[in-house]
């Protein structure tokens, strides 16, 4: 039998070990050929002390794995000299007890007591303490009030049901700090610290990214599902500022983190890091935003939309929940039927569904009518002077972080030349749509609305002549009331094209009613509730039959 040497606390194998401070010591101390250094963390219950070494491995120190390291702290060395180390494969010897004592992170979510019940059995807790922010001042000022050499901190976002703490460094990792994944994040909640070193070395580093870490999967934690709040808003910043965030629970309302959700679809959820404020992200998780995580230090910051808050990012974005439908809405024109084949034809390998509306009298009953038959938030407007563009990509979504609004693409004007948003494909948010009583000269303007400036097509809206006065006249009649309200360099050249350029048959009659609603603007010297006629399709036809039917 060989003598058998301790560092550290004193373990239960034999009553003659003896404590040393390393093993040089032991080795002066021997009086065997060979000795023992054990520790009082491992099972050496079916442990052979008196094995040996083969001769040709006689002056080698023998250092034994555990189910963790290559190192369990167990050798056998040689008194006499020392070569090298032969780290063994042949046998583990597992290690049964935790290095190191706990300290608990409180994120504030309800879930501190939880872990202290998951984890008492395994380790010992010393004390639960506060998350300020981020975790570098966090595992700071835990250092800093300890006495402890090593320690486990552990948070309260995850779950240790199945975490074994009995996990330890090799040895040339024990100063580091040990960082354990949190499901697929890196940057975990769990950490193994050397509490010297992370003292002395961790207020030099501005980051905790750039501290001396050792990221680990040996032990990958799961991290606690996240409140979901599902809402019926289009926005999810009226779904924090109103009813959903006054509704939450005092619990919910302190998580770090929440899923909000308005077309709650199957998706993966990522694991956002909370180390810090600029990687507590608001990380929207589809290209529509129909699902967004948003961390709790947004919730103050967001006024009219999620972007309000500085730290966002789009980098797991999936597919959206769904595409929207195409809604082709027609009163009467002579292409109606070519344009709609031709929209048909575009999109017969699309997930969109397409839905044909006609026979409503004025526009705001046909738009209605529209978005009554939609199934999706919001919807594609194709009006039936347009030719889509067949590049027009259809899987195009609006963003639910922002405020709920319509979005406007540009159309190709065939007579002018001009390129923007009159007669082009506009997505219509649905509940606005309904809520749009007409009040001002444009249904869209009306409304939030935002620019989209992708071609959604040709309007050839002077295929006869009908047509193109009706569409010249109400255009013109509108930049003309824009201007009376701000002067603008655009609108200006917008409304001389209107009046100014066409050649032929379907020239003339667009400029003929680009000047008609100038002579009619001055007509009723700008009366608003006048110039709101041209919203009515019949006024139009009368006006427009009076004028030229009956000369």
């Amino acid at each position: 039998m060989f003598d058998v040497f301790y560092i550290g606390a004193k373990p239960n194998v034999f009553a003659h070990e003896q404590a040393v401070e390393n093993k040089q010591q032991a080795q002066q101390l021997s009086k065997t050929r060979y000795c023992w250094i054990i520790n009082d963390l491992t099972d050496y219950q079916h442990w052979d002390f008196t094995w040996e070494p083969t001769p040709w491995e006689s002056k080698q120190t023998h250092a034994w794995p555990s189910q963790w390291q290559r190192d369990c702290g167990t050798y056998l060395i040689p008194t006499d000299t020392h070569k090298d180390v032969n780290y063994r494969t042949d046998r583990v010897i597992p290690r049964i007890i935790s290095s190191a004592s706990a300290v608990i992170v409180d994120h504030m979510d309800g879930h501190a007591k939880t872990v202290f019940k998951e984890i008492g059995a395994k380790v010992k807790v010393l004390k639960t303490t506060k998350f300020v922010d981020n975790y570098l001042d966090t595992l700071l000022r835990i250092a800093k009030n300890t006495d402890q050499e090593y320690l486990w901190i552990v948070s309260s976002v995850c779950d240790y049901t199945d975490f074994d703490f009995t996990w330890h460094p090799d040895t040339w990792q024990t100063e580091m700090l040990h960082v354990f994944q949190t499901n697929e994040c890196k940057f975990g909640d769990t950490f193994y610290m050397h509490v010297p070193t992370f003292l002395q070395a961790a207020p030099k580093c501005e980051l905790l990214d750039w501290y001396n870490n050792n990221f680990t999967d040996d032990q990958i934690v799961n991290r606690r599902p996240m409140p979901v709040i599902e809402h019926e808003h289009d926005s999810h910043a009226d779904a924090v500022k109103h009813q959903v965030w006054d509704s939450l629970s005092d619990q919910h309302k302190t998580d770090p983190l929440i899923l909000y959700t308005n077309e709650h679809h199957q998706t993966i959820i990522p694991t956002i890091p909370l180390w810090r404020k600029q990687t507590r992200t608001i990380t929207p998780l589809d290209t529509r935003a129909a699902s967004v995580i948003i961390p709790r230090d947004a919730i103050p910051e967001i006024k009219t939309q999620l972007y309000d808050y500085e730290y966002v990012t789009t980098k797991h974005q999936q597919q959206p929940p769904s595409y929207l439908d195409i809604v082709f809405i027609e009163n009467g024109e002579v292409n109606a039927d070519e344009n709609y084949d031709y929209l048909k034809m575009i999109c017969r390998d699309k997930p969109n569904r397409v839905i044909r509306v006609s026979g409503y009298k004025g526009r705001i009953a046909a738009y209605q009518a529209a978005a009554v038959l939609a199934s999706t938030p919001w919807v594609f407007y194709v009006f039936a002077k347009l030719k889509v563009n067949p590049v027009f990509d259809f899987t195009w979504q609006p963003d639910c972080m922002q405020q709920a609004k319509h979005y406007i693409f540009h159309a190709k004007n065939p007579i002018n030349g001009l390129e923007y948003g009159h007669m082009a494909m506009i997505a219509y948010n649905k509940k606005l749509v309904l809520q749009n009583e007409g009040e001002g000269l444009d249904f869209t303007l009306d409304q939030p609305h935002e620019v989209v400036p992708l071609l959604s097509g040709t309007a050839n809206y002077a295929d006869d002549p009908v047509m193109a006065w009706r569409s010249a006249f109400r255009e013109a009649l509108k930049l003309k009331w824009m201007l009376s309200q701000q002067e603008d360099v655009d609108t200006e050249y917008r409304l001389n094209l209107w009046r100014t350029i066409g050649e032929g048959n379907k020239g003339m009659w667009s400029r003929w009613g680009a000047n008609d609603a100038m002579e009619y603007y001055d007509s009723v010297n700008g009366d608003f509730d006048k110039l709101k006629l041209s919203y009515d399709w019949a006024w139009l036809h009368k006006y427009y039959e009076d004028k030229y039917d009956k000369n």
